[in-house]
């Protein structure tokens, strides 16, 4: 047994040195004291980098099919009124969404910016007393009422029963609704009366939309809009106005849900029209991002970036739809962020690392001015006996 004890003895990397060979130092000491402060403030960082998450990122090829984009937004424009206001939207697949309500509300807001109404639709239908019929006669009683489309008609059992769908029957057939004043419904609704009621106001929309995950575009315009001749247009004319202040700040846009530490940077944005008339534009670059929280919890969102650029119409003529104008293309890259945390075996590698290096590095300073002390020692020594 002691044989074998004597070999695991001779195996001993850390041979013992008899205390009364010890020699200590006032420079060890100090050496002692910054190593042992340098190593335990180390250990502190390295200890709240095991206990806190950390994010791994990846790029990878997006190869998602068949989603959906979500477009989150709330766009306030002081000097548009609301009843002025649509949205529409459209993709390179050909699918469009005009003059989009759902899930779009609308608070109607004064000069000073303060809230005036709150409203999910645009402007609404009083009660029918006796409203023109489509045949000429005025509604009668117990007669059901069918208003006239004024040759907007798709088929001859259609009915315009309200202004809203006199222009809506003009807009499929890709018509301009010149004077509401000459349409029963529009005038019966005080149509102009409140557009007039409400000049000077300004809009603010919020809400969301639900499109193609293909390239596309969505824009805000006054006036209800329309394809002609291949071309998508916006009717103008009731509003009778030779200009429209499209001045307007982004309070927020953002595609798809939050996740932690996204940055929209057109969030808070803001821009003034100094010109008449023009169309703004932003060209937005979507990036395909999925989020994975330190619980397995994933989220499927984006992020962006945008580049701006104003149109203006400097002759006074509406060259171009007046509107704010938001062009977005997804990126074939997806990023992904995982959080995680540093393994504990990762942990103690790197406090033996700490330990281990500041030791043997204050060693190595030690000897150095240890051994540098005692040769000048000696070379004093030398000069006072010659």
């Amino acid at each position: 047994m002691e044989g074998v004890f004597g070999k695991l003895r001779n195996l001993d990397a850390y041979p013992k040195i008899n205390e009364d060979f010890y020699s200590r130092t006032l420079s060890g000491g100090i050496i002692t004291i910054v190593s042992s402060i340098v190593m335990f403030l180390l250990f502190i960082s390295e200890l709240r980098l095991y206990l806190h998450a950390v994010t791994e990122t990846k790029l990878v090829v997006d190869t998602s099919r068949g989603e959906s984009l979500r477009i989150n937004f709330d766009v306030t424009f002081p000097a548009l009124s609301c009843s002025m206001l649509s949205l529409d939207a459209m993709d390179i697949s050909g699918e469009e969404h005009l003059d989009v309500r759902h899930d779009i509300i609308k608070k109607r807001l004064d000069s000073h910016g303060n809230v005036i109404e709150t409203r999910q639709d645009g402007i609404g239908s009083p009660k029918i007393e006796k409203p023109l019929q489509r045949h000429g006669g005025r509604l009668e009683h117990n007669e059901t009422y069918c208003g006239s489309c004024y040759g907007a008609e798709a088929s001859d059992e259609d009915c315009c029963n309200s202004c809203e769908e006199v222009r809506e029957a003009y807009r499929k057939k890709g018509w301009g609704l010149s004077n509401p004043d000459l349409v029963d419904q529009c005038k019966r609704e005080g149509f102009l009366e409140k557009i007039k009621n409400e000049e000077g106001e300004g809009c603010n929309v919020y809400g969301f939309l639900e499109v193609k995950k293909v390239g596309g575009n969505f824009h805000f315009a006054p006036g209800k809009s329309f394809q002609q001749s291949n071309m998508h247009v916006h009717d103008l004319l009731p509003f009778q106005k030779e200009s429209f202040n499209i001045s307007h700040k982004i309070n927020k846009l953002a595609f798809g849900e939050y996740f932690p530490g996204v940055v929209n940077p057109l969030d808070g944005v803001q821009w003034v029209q100094h010109t008449p008339n023009g169309m703004y534009q932003y060209f937005i670059k979507v990036v395909p991002t999925v989020y994975t929280d330190i619980n397995g919890r994933t989220i499927q969102s984006n992020q962006f970036s945008v580049t701006e650029h104003f149109k203006s119409d400097d002759t006074g003529r509406l060259q171009s739809v007046p509107g704010v104008f938001f062009f977005y293309d997804l990126s074939p890259i997806k990023v992904t962020f995982m959080e995680g945390h540093v393994s504990f075996l990762h942990f103690l590698t790197n406090v033996c690392a700490i330990v281990g290096g500041i030791f043997t590095v204050s060693g190595i300073l030690d000897s150095f001015i240890y051994h540098g002390q005692r040769a000048i020692k000696k070379k004093m020594e030398i000069g006072k006996f010659s």
